[in-house]
């Protein structure tokens, strides 16, 4: 029992974990925003193809 007292007692006093734990919340993040980012530009350039498709048949 002392053993897992003593590692319980190294693991929070350790301050490379909550380093990690920020990096992490960081990357989820930018992935986040990276997602939306792409899904936002996707809607736009289907808008784009459908008002030029529309375009060129109302043309012929």
């Amino acid at each position: 029992m002392s053993r897992f007292i003593g590692a319980l007692r190294r693991f929070i006093a350790d301050e490379s974990s909550p380093t990690a734990v920020e990096y992490g919340v960081m990357v989820a993040l930018m992935a986040a925003v990276v997602v939306v980012g792409i899904g936002a530009l996707g809607v736009q350039t289907g808008i784009l193809w459908n008002n030029l498709a529309t375009t060129i048949v109302s043309a012929i």
